[in-house]
């Protein structure tokens, strides 16, 4: 299947510069496209999942991606989508995260299978050694006021009389065309791809092209991705979800899919895997017919943790998630990731287990139980579980109960968790 055709059933076609030249020219296996992202964090985030994707799904197709880094334009700052100035970084700040999403993007790469086709770039390489007159004779010359004030990213902001557009992230534009430019030259570059927001800067990359060489270049970009509520695609109540584990743990980064709603799953299933269309419809039709089941979320959940995090910590995510919520054993699961699944959960950490109080002082301490009298009260009646498993009414707590050797997990009811920690 022609790329583009790929990219179209998928629903991540937004806008392209010549729909029917752009499918036949992707038809050559070996074409050169590129995407960049700026360093304005020290992690990607699940928001650059769309063009982390289409960069290996055109490897996949056989051609050559590039994965650009910012180096240069991190230290501009893009005005698009964007109704104020943003706050300039240092070089070093910019360089190091620069490093980091270089790192985090191959490795991701890497578990596709297709790092050795995915070059990764750096525009601070050809941008620094310019001089601020080469700059301005041999690229700024080729772009009218006229012309960029009539772009959207420009034009919003000029009518802002509150924060107006700084010639800084004025020039944004013009670094970005001179990134396709070079690459086009360089590297036979012939397609840039990107988010919606940034249709002007890809098109005015072409307009400088065809000024400079004279050569054909493509732009497309992808459509912005919102949820069926209307809450902004990739947010948690704690924040961004980031692809970093320290940020964003697997477990957190699992739930987040699986609570996906039935309204967005399976569009989500189109955007974000690399299922075939058969598979998606199938699991379409079963959301339909048993939206109880969640089958399209849990094959959502599972392609995702995989492809970010590899199948090692699916695993260890699922058998948590088993635990917690199927009864499994909780004595077989990874330590660290029951802890990240339980890190809002009331805790408590007492220095070793021979410090450790009785079964109802746990309870009272970790908030489960008002009182003493109560708690003994809810482990009588059999309300109180520890490690899954009904507490009895004079429970001795020894090493053997001990989770990964030092956590133990109390729960009253169904639902309310508490968690004891030992040592440091």
């Amino acid at each position: 299947m022609n790329i583009f055709d790929e990219l179209s059933w998928r629903g991540l076609v937004h806008q392209s510069s010549d729909e029917a030249e752009l499918r036949q020219h992707f038809d050559t296996p070996g074409r050169v496209l590129y995407c960049g992202f700026d360093p304005t964090a020290d992690s990607l985030h699940i928001g650059n999942l769309v063009p982390l994707l289409a960069l290996a799904r055109f490897a996949r197709a056989g051609h050559k991606p590039l994965f650009l880094l910012g180096g240069a334009t991190g230290l501009i700052g893009d005005p698009s989508g964007k109704d104020k100035e943003r706050q300039l970084r240092t070089a070093d700040m910019v360089a190091a995260s620069a490093e980091k999403i270089r790192a985090q993007a191959m490795a991701f790469f890497e578990r596709q299978g297709v790092a050795d086709r995915v070059t990764p770039v750096n525009n601070l390489d050809w941008t620094q050694p310019l001089s601020i007159i080469d700059f301005l004779r041999d690229t700024g010359k080729h772009f009218t006021i006229n012309y960029m004030l009539a772009k959207d990213s420009v034009k919003s902001r000029i009518g802002r009389e509150d924060t107006g557009i700084s010639y800084t992230e004025f020039s944004y534009m013009i670094l970005q065309s001179l990134d396709f430019e070079y690459l086009h030259r360089t590297m036979g570059c012939t397609l840039q791809i990107g988010g919606g927001d940034q249709f002007g800067n890809i098109t005015a990359g072409l307009e400088l092209i065809r000024r400079k060489t004279g050569g054909q270049a493509f732009a497309l970009t992808f459509p912005l991705i919102t949820t069926a509520s209307g809450a902004k695609f990739g947010k948690s109540e704690k924040g961004a979800i980031y692809l970093n584990t320290a940020l964003t743990s697997p477990y957190a980064f699992y739930q987040y899919w699986i609570n996906a709603d039935d309204r967005d799953v399976i569009n989500f299933l189109r955007y974000f895997t690399f299922l075939e269309k058969e598979a998606i419809e199938a699991l379409a039709a079963q959301t339909a017919e048993a939206p109880h089941l969640r089958a399209a979320q849990k094959t959502l959940a599972r392609e995702t943790t995989a492809m970010i995090h590899g199948a090692d910590e699916l695993a260890k995510v699922e058998a948590v998630t088993d635990a917690l919520f199927g009864g499994g054993d909780l004595h077989a699961v990874d330590a660290a990731t029951l802890r990240a699944a339980l890190e809002a959960a009331p805790g408590k950490n007492y220095p070793s287990l021979a410090e450790l109080p009785q079964l109802p002082n746990l309870l009272v301490d970790l908030g489960l139980c008002p009182s003493l009298g109560q708690a003994r009260k809810d482990i009588k009646a059999g309300g109180i579980y520890l490690n899954n498993v009904r507490a009895a009414e004079a429970q001795a707590i020894d090493s053997d109960d001990c989770i990964g050797g030092n956590i133990l997990l109390l729960r009253k009811g169904k639902k309310n968790y508490g968690v004891v920690t030992l040592g440091a």
